[in-house]
């Protein structure tokens, strides 16, 4: 049984993703950058190659400026060095042209033969602060657009902030039909309005069961009045040992050299900042009746979803 109606065949199924660092955070003490860990493409395509190895399903490759690494461009040196794993590359809308975003996620799609998911971002570009409206507007238009481009023709839009009129839509053709799913995460009602609508995966942070369960039917009653139904994901870092003590005594040492401005610097990379203080409540009081440092919401590093498989084209 499920928190609401879900996409998948199998409520049961999930999907097991992992993490590429291309935000180099992949570091042995949390907030203490390690040069044998940084941000490459050795160490990040490695990272990719093991997790396929180890049986993921699918890999977040996420999108940052500072680092150097240009998402699109690592998933497609990735396509002829795998052959199973999906790569979800984020997408940061309005960084390219529409149009030639979708023919280059065309391109990407062919390449990797249909192991190509996407998730869709709504940042500020570097240099820019523009309101959460006009970002969700900005990604909501490009959605429109990339899904024109790869379902009809011609591509028609009459946005506010992109016009299309009567573009061939044959060079934007993936190889997935109806193209690649699209993973989505944010709290804003202008976000859950553009993934209850359009995306096909609504990620979240970790929260109280509650709290999730919560988010889970606010995004549902949006797809529900589009006559859709979404899948789900949980972003989450996960630390395994043996035993729960030797687990919690692992966590206290990733963060022991973690000081307040560096924790708030991976917060703000990595979540929405309006969402922020909601999850930093959460996490200091779930830390408080734990005695346990608040790790879980400030880096990111594995995803669970259930989702369908992918449609293959010819």
């Amino acid at each position: 049984m499920t928190v609401v109606p879900v996409t998948s065949a199998d409520p049961d199924a999930a999907e097991l993703s992992w993490f590429a660092a291309l935000c180099s955070d992949d570091h042995r003490f949390l907030g203490v950058p390690d040069g044998d860990l940084r941000s490459s493409w050795a160490h990040c395509s490695q990272i990719v190659k093991t997790a396929e190895a180890q049986g993921f399903g699918n890999i977040l490759c996420p999108s940052s400026y500072q680092v150097g690494q240009d998402t699109l461009s690592f998933v497609a040196g990735c396509a002829p060095i795998t052959s199973k794993i999906a790569l979800l590359a984020a997408i940061r809308c309005g960084e390219m042209q529409p149009v030639m975003l979708a023919r280059t996620v065309a391109t990407l799609d062919h390449m990797l033969e249909g192991r190509l998911t996407l998730n869709v971002i709504s940042s500020d570009f570097p240099g820019e602060t523009a309101d959460s409206r006009h970002r969700y507007q900005r990604s909501r238009e490009v959605v429109q657009i990339l899904k024109q481009a790869w379902t009809r023709g011609e591509i028609d839009h009459e946005g506010e902030i992109y016009q299309f009129r009567g573009l061939s839509a044959d060079p934007a053709k993936p190889y997935q039909t109806g193209g690649p799913l699209l993973y989505f995460g944010g709290y804003s009602r202008e976000a859950l309005e553009l993934c209850g609508e359009h995306c096909d995966v609504y990620l979240m942070w970790p929260e109280r069961e509650a709290e999730l369960a919560a988010r889970m039917r606010a995004v549902h009653e949006e797809a529900a009045r589009h006559g859709r139904t979404l899948d789900y994901g949980l972003r989450v870092h996960v630390i395994v040992r043996d035993t729960e003590a030797e687990a919690k005594d692992y966590a206290r040492h990733l963060v022991s050299k973690l000081d307040d401005a560096a924790g708030a610097a991976i917060r703000g990379r990595a979540l929405d900042a309006r969402s922020l203080v909601r999850l930093r409540a959460g996490a200091k009081s779930a830390a408080a009746a734990s005695s346990m440092p608040e790790t879980v919401a400030i880096m990111p590093a594995a995803l669970t979803a259930s989702v369908p498989p992918s449609q293959s084209g010819p």
